[in-house]
């Protein structure tokens, strides 16, 4: 139902119709529960995937854990380019206890006609047994908060039994299900799968890769991170198997908030039986994972974990196999499957934004987002330096300011401006983007106002009042 203020400019607009790609619906049905459930297990039949357990053991320890990770990424089809992208890093805080080779499995698809774009989707195969030294003082007790080196026994740890079926190798059984079936496919985009090390201890592996990228100026253009997607009951007997968090940084309009509403949708479309509870923050409650990262280095970043986490089990010798649901983390790899083949078969976004050439502002950028010549109106003008060769044209969305979802569009064609008379621009939230003739849609890019610096005011002579 359109509101009163969309009304007037957009009831006499028709709305083309999403229509699901027939390719992209293959993908998700090829997504095996049966599969899934046989790298779970295997997983686990390591013993302990600790990131200071001894690498060279045969069948042991995460050594042995990356080298099968490896051999099934390369195992899966020879356009997967597979490598360790591998860290010595030295001891240092509470959590790093040594020097230490922190190792990523990476398995890179190329895209086709827009590699440069990139797509992570990611998990970490580390796990952890955090065993409590003897009448060790409870996590948020009366009191003050107990020091990590109060509780755990790090050296009993290393050593200690943990499978980690939920945290993480169920995410990392996702990475390397869509690495199976998707590389199989060709995608406009690269598509990067990668299993991290060291997130137990820091969110080593991700930060350092993300940082890297970073530095190199890659464009990463989603990076979808699994943890903890692995069970349907939680520690206290509630159950829930129709649904997964995401969850996504603030603020309202961040490129990993609109990365969040992208998966929604694209799971709408593909795998609507499953619902994606978008959740508005960071991850949960003072707690953080390998996106994170990516996320404090500009990249849009979400996570995917399980309404019904068991706490109770997490970091334990109890995270097992038996206590998993290979076929939630199935569905949980179809949600990934339909948002990742979406975004690396869509055009890339358009640009909203315009560098300001004059004034106090010279050299910022903002949103080329204007009244119209009425003063009354919106105008809103982007760029799109590389248009697809089948590209069909852009579409403007809206939303009301308290809006959490886009809920208005209109298909304005190929053009690179466009004005709806008589909206005021100051009420709600605008956006833009592109799609191609096969129905594929780019991430939308808002226009968000920029926050200037408070600078001072310099007075001349004594201040008033002054004595």
């Amino acid at each position: 139902m359109l509101r009163a203020p969309f009304a007037l400019a957009l009831l006499t607009i028709s709305i083309p119709a999403a229509t699901p790609d027939p390719t992209i619906q293959k993908i998700v049905r090829e997504v095996s529960e049966e599969r899934v459930a046989d790298t779970m297990r295997k997983l686990t039949s390591f013993e302990t995937r600790g990131n200071f357990s001894d690498p060279a053991q045969a069948n042991r320890g995460i050594g042995a854990a990356r080298r099968w990770i490896s051999e099934q990424f390369r195992g899966y089809d020879p356009r997967l380019q597979v490598s360790f992208d591998s860290w010595k890093v030295k001891k240092q805080g509470t959590r790093i206890l040594r020097d230490v080779e922190v190792v990523n499995v990476v398995a890179v698809l190329p895209g086709t006609t827009n590699p440069s774009q990139r797509i992570v989707i990611g998990g970490h195969y580390d796990s952890m047994n955090i065993v409590r030294k003897p009448n060790a003082p409870e996590v948020g007790a009366e009191g003050s908060e107990p020091a990590v080196d109060d509780i755990i026994d790090f050296e009993k740890s290393i050593e200690a039994a943990a499978p980690g079926a939920s945290d993480d190798g169920s995410g990392t059984a996702v990475v390397m299900e869509l690495a199976r079936v998707m590389s199989k496919y060709s995608f406009e985009k690269t598509i990067v799968f990668i299993a991290f090390g060291g997130e137990e201890i820091g969110l080593v592996g991700s930060s350092l890769y993300a940082d890297k990228a970073h530095s190199e100026k890659q464009q990463i253009e989603a990076m979808l991170n699994n943890d903890i997607v692995g069970n349907d009951v939680a520690g206290d007997g509630r159950s829930e198997n129709g649904s997964v968090r995401v969850f996504s940084d603030d603020p309202a309009d961040s490129v990993s908030r609109e990365l969040a509403r992208y998966v929604r949708s694209a799971a709408q479309t593909y795998v609507p039986a499953f619902r994606t509870e978008l959740i508005f923050r960071a991850d949960r409650f003072s707690r953080g994972g390998d996106h994170t990262p990516f996320a404090a280095d500009g990249f849009a970043a979400i996570r995917f974990t399980t309404p019904v986490e068991n706490l109770g089990v997490q970091h334990t010798a109890e995270d097992t196999f038996e206590k998993a649901s290979p076929r939630y983390t199935a569905n949980v790899a179809r949600v990934n499957a339909a948002a990742a083949a979406s975004l690396a078969l869509a055009p890339s976004s358009p640009q909203v934004n315009r560098e300001t050439l004059t004034g106090a502002s010279k050299g910022r950028l903002v949103p080329n987002l204007a009244r119209g010549k009425s003063k009354y109106d919106a105008t809103l003008r982007w760029k799109d330096p590389h248009p697809p060769e089948d590209l069909a044209g852009y579409a403007v969305v809206m939303r009301a300011t308290t809006a959490p979802l886009w809920d208005h569009e209109v298909f304005v064609g190929k053009v690179n401006e466009y004005t709806i008379p008589s909206l005021s621009i100051d009420d709600i939230v605008l956006g833009v983007k592109a799609i191609d003739r096969q129905g594929h849609e780019s991430l939308v890019s808002p226009y968000i106002a920029p926050l200037y610096p408070r600078k001072p005011i310099v007075l001349s002579g004594d201040p008033a009042g002054a004595k």
